[in-house]
């Protein structure tokens, strides 16, 4: 299934990073080894991180995405599912909204 991975960064070890020069190295490969869909880089609330969408085919797979980021920069990661318009399409929301009105 795809999800949107959230990670956000707290300013150190960030900083210490930057600083000696290993930043750039650091994130370089653990995109590379995770291999995401897509990869995006932002701030939020005054943090450093990234939005990348990635493919789990089960739930054991989320450490996988997840602990390189909590290892390498304390980071904090969220896991939101995301639908393509087909799957939407696909989920039978008037059949739902039936049951439910």
């Amino acid at each position: 299934m795809r999800f949107l991975m959230h990670v956000s960064c707290p300013t150190e070890p960030w900083n210490q990073y930057f600083r000696d020069g290993t930043a750039g190295e650091k994130i370089s490969r653990i995109v590379e080894d995770l291999k995401p869909e897509a990869a995006y880089f932002t701030a939020q609330d005054g943090k450093r991180g990234g939005i990348f969408v990635v493919n789990l085919e089960k739930a054991s797979d989320m450490p996988r995405y997840a602990e390189p980021f909590f290892m390498t920069f304390n980071a904090s990661v969220e896991f939101l599912l995301a639908m393509t318009p087909k799957d939407l399409q696909d989920a039978g929301l008037d059949q739902i909204g039936k049951k439910w009105k």
